[in-house]
């Protein structure tokens, strides 16, 4: 398992962990990183944009803390969209 501590919290990073499903707060902020999107914390309760989105005025305290790590993650460890 490979993990990534934000917070105070550890992150199971690991491909398709529940903290990194697809869709979730820390997939959403390392998504948001990786395109170069501004720190916007938001989730969707199933897949992207494929169900509701939960915007951070309804997100709960952990919820915006997993989008945080999820963007600070990815900021990290470099990984960029090449717009090329």
């Amino acid at each position: 398992m490979e993990t990534f501590t934000y917070g105070g919290k550890e992150y199971d990073v690991s491909w398709e962990s529940k903290d990194t499903r697809h869709g979730g707060p820390f997939d959403r902020g390392s998504a948001d990183s990786y395109y170069g999107r501004t720190y916007e914390p938001h989730y969707f309760i199933g897949g992207t944009h494929t169900s509701p989105k939960i915007t951070e005025e309804q997100m709960t305290k952990d919820e915006i803390m997993a989008y945080a790590a999820g963007y600070e993650y990815n900021e990290i460890h470099g990984d960029k969209k090449d717009w090329g």
